[in-house]
């Protein structure tokens, strides 16, 4: 039995299930309970941030222009930069292709902040529509503090009079406008000066992530189980089947010991031969010899297979033989 399961099939069945647990438990199913955990934080900072209000700037970023909290509301007091105006390319937004106008915003302090707009959808063929200028008066607006995103793989293009960008990254952004910003930026919020369309808040809801989690949980460990039934199964039926063998080799052997001694085999025929001699001797004076009485019946009339092949028609050849007995007495 242990043979049958060190067949490579088997070997290699049970790599596959100790490898697909291994990654439910450590990477899948963490995967899945972190992001649910990410979410379960970003609506606590959002309900967090609409329940209290605007902190002036200085309080929500650091010294560096890094956050203390993600999703934090700032408010700070300067003027655009509009002629530094660069668009991020592409980006979609409820489902529908856009670009969001990232502009850098100069603080009373000094400082340098990037702002995003909000966003304008796309014309036909995907190229720039039209998109009004940020002012460049002195204003006071508030936004939402977001972490700057990483660089992306694609380099930034110049079209349409714009420079266009694949990521909101505050260090590549400042090489390409020559203006030392904050490392992250400020998300407008609606009804503020310079806003275009206010990108939307997050869903305050968990998803599904958590389920998912759980569900590679359940993965990892019914994939050992169904390895074990496979198993138990294999071994069932391997049981059944010699049981089965050995019960046909006892009625075979049963069989062969009843039909030994039959009159089929021919080992009694000698008992049932009629003895014609003794016959002879106690009819010595008879005038008539009789008829044999050890022939069979079935020789004075036609056998099914004669019958089948002749017909009832065919002849009698014993017939012949009696008439030369009685000729001869």
């Amino acid at each position: 039995m242990l043979k049958t399961f060190l067949k490579p099939g088997w070997v290699l069945f049970l790599i596959f299930v100790v490898a697909f647990s291994y990654f439910s438990f450590t990477v899948l199913a963490p995967w899945q309970l972190n992001k649910d955990d990410q979410i379960v934080e970003r609506n606590h900072l959002i309900e967090e941030a609409y329940e209290a209000d605007p902190q002036p700037v200085t309080e929500v970023f650091s010294e560096d222009g890094s956050l203390h909290k993600e999703w934090e509301r700032a408010e700070m007091t300067g003027h655009y930069l509009p002629e530094d105006e660069v668009l991020l390319r592409l980006r979609p937004v409820e489902s529908a292709p856009g670009f969001q106008s990232l502009v850098p915003f100069e603080t009373e302090s000094g400082e340098t902040f990037l702002v995003n707009r909000g966003w304008v959808p796309t014309d036909e063929g995907n190229s720039v529509p039209h998109i009004d200028p940020a002012p460049n008066d002195k204003v006071t607006i508030v936004g939402m503090a977001r972490y700057n995103e990483r660089e992306h793989t694609s380099a930034p293009i110049e079209e349409q009079g714009y420079t266009q960008v694949y990521s909101i990254n505050t260090e590549q952004i400042a090489e390409l406008v020559d203006v030392p910003l904050a490392h992250d930026y400020l998300q407008l919020s609606p009804d503020q000066p310079g806003e275009l369309n206010a990108l939307p808040v997050p869903k305050l809801d968990r998803g599904n992530h958590l389920s998912y989690g759980y569900q590679w949980i359940a993965f990892g460990v019914m994939a050992p189980l169904g390895f074990a039934y496979f198993v138990w199964s294999e071994i069932r039926e391997r049981r059944r089947a010699r049981e089965e063998e050995a019960l046909m080799a006892e009625a075979t052997a049963a069989a062969i010991g009843t039909g030994a001694g039959s009159p089929e085999t021919g080992a009694d025929t000698e008992a049932f031969e009629p003895d014609h001699e003794e016959t002879s001797d106690k009819h010595p004076d008879a005038t008539e010899p009789t008829a044999p009485t050890s022939t069979p019946a079935a020789t004075t009339q036609p056998s099914r297979r004669s019958r089948s092949r002749y017909g009832s028609a065919k002849p009698d050849f014993y017939e012949k033989i009696r008439e030369r007995g009685q000729e001869r007495y």
